[in-house]
């Protein structure tokens, strides 16, 4: 089942229908809004098929936090042969972000001379963090965030208990792949909880306490994931100066999660000499 994105998919329909399916899409938006899974429903319409064990079907990830130059090339030696079963080979390269320099530039070349009937869906956070080259030779297809309500009616129906949805809708913050995790996995839940129960605890404390809180925090959750309960926090003291600072140091680490393999530990204790 997919959760809202209504237009989006829509569109993506209109596309199909009509026969003229361009050779690239971009999906772009935030984490867990559900942008994989929609690719992988389009792949499987253009197939015409389950993707399963598809011979033309293809999916790339990052191998050790970056896509690298070797799998951009092994894929484009696979989609330029003719498709096995389909129309169309089809391939998803998702956190595509994560491609290195090299990869990008590789990739790009693909993209100026398109061969054979592939399609190909990229799969980035924001177009920000591609070249804009690769950027403007893809189908671009934004994502949003799912209104409150269709999530609050989806958790209802699965069977979640009132008090558990609050909780949940306060840092799934419209993204249903984020609501349906923390609706599974209450342990989870709790660690974002304690997150934001302890930065009260954090602030104008010592600087040996903020560090422990630091390793206490990345035992338990990636680090993307407590700069997203820091900014929920400190967005809700927006009128703050400090707080809007640190909203912007905040923004400033993740985007060098997204695009670089930085220290982890180093980068949050930096942020929390701050708060």
């Amino acid at each position: 089942m997919i959760l809202g994105h209504e237009k989006q998919i829509n569109f993506l329909r209109e596309i199909l229908e009509s026969g003229k399916i361009p050779h690239a899409f971009l999906f772009c938006g935030k984490e867990k809004l559900g942008k994989r899974k929609i690719a992988l429903e389009f792949s499987s319409w253009i197939l015409n098929s389950p993707l399963k064990n598809h011979p033309d079907f293809f999916y790339v990830e990052p191998v050790k936090n970056q896509i690298s130059i070797e799998q951009i090339r092994d894929l484009i030696w696979k989609i330029s042969l003719k498709p096995f079963r389909s129309k169309y080979k089809v391939a998803i390269i998702d956190s595509a972000n994560r491609m290195t320099l090299e990869a990008q530039n590789c990739f790009l070349k693909t993209l100026e001379e398109p061969k054979g009937n592939s399609v190909i869906i990229l799969i980035s956070e924001s177009e920000n963090l591609l070249l804009p080259t690769i950027v403007s030779r893809c189908q671009k297809i934004k994502f949003f965030p799912v209104e409150k309500e269709k999530i609050e009616k989806f958790l209802r129906e699965k069977g979640t208990d009132e008090k558990k949805i609050e909780r949940i809708l306060r840092f799934a913050q419209g993204r249903p792949g984020l609501a349906i995790e923390l609706s599974e996995d209450e342990k989870k839940l709790e660690e974002f909880e304690r997150v934001e129960k302890d930065l009260i605890k954090i602030e104008n404390r010592e600087i040996s306490f903020k560090f422990q809180k630091v390793k206490e925090f990345l035992q338990s959750l990636e680090l993307f994931e407590i700069l997203e309960v820091l900014a929920i926090h400190f967005k809700e003291r927006i009128f703050d100066k400090k707080a809007r600072e640190i909203l912007k140091e905040i923004q400033k680490i993740y985007f060098l999660t997204k695009t670089s393999n930085v220290d982890k530990r180093l980068a949050l204790e930096i942020l929390f000499l701050k708060i």
